[in-house]
């Protein structure tokens, strides 16, 4: 049983977190489902299994892979708990399929070209790009990485960014 202090702590914890990650979740989930309601449930669900863990005394070193642990989980548990549905009997209830994707398709191309262009940026750069847009983590999880400082990291991927706009522009 915790006592009103570390309950008080575990809640700070929890707080925090869902402060800083509750927007990339909900992303994450809306896109592997396509489902706003159900994505933002399952981010609630993760949430829900995160504090039942830090409760029972469990120990998260890294809290943003920990909830992205969790929440991709729970994704694949919502897959599995899914049926099939015919297109002919979606047609028939009056669903329309429509092109609303070749926007995203270009953003995703590009987005391939760029990781592309990464591979030629100096060395230097090539290891903050991908750890920061890539992996998506920040300035500061990177500097704890490379033992590096923070300000080291983050004139690395600003000057990184500036080289990679000039190699993308000289593409088109």
């Amino acid at each position: 049983m915790m006592n009103p202090k570390q309950k008080a702590k575990r809640q700070a914890i929890l707080t925090v977190a869902h402060h800083d990650y509750e927007k990339g979740l909900n992303a994450r989930a809306f896109f592997k489902l396509n489902d706003h309601a159900l994505g933002e449930d399952l981010v609630q669900g993760t949430f829900t299994k995160t504090w039942s863990y830090l409760v029972r005394g469990g120990k998260i070193d890294i809290m943003k892979a920990f909830l992205y642990h969790i929440l991709n989980k729970l994704i694949v548990d919502e897959y599995r708990k899914r049926k099939t549905t015919s297109l002919d009997l979606l047609l028939e209830k009056g669903f329309e399929p429509k092109d609303r994707h070749s926007e995203h398709l270009l953003d995703v191309l590009d987005g391939k070209a760029a990781l592309l262009l990464i591979q030629r940026l100096p060395a230097a750069y090539q290891k903050v790009m991908r750890m920061r847009y890539v992996q998506d983590l920040s300035l500061k999880e990177i500097s704890l990485i490379t033992g590096q400082s923070n300000n080291t990291i983050a004139v690395r991927a600003h000057r990184g960014l500036k080289k990679l706009k000039l190699l993308y522009a000289s593409l088109g």
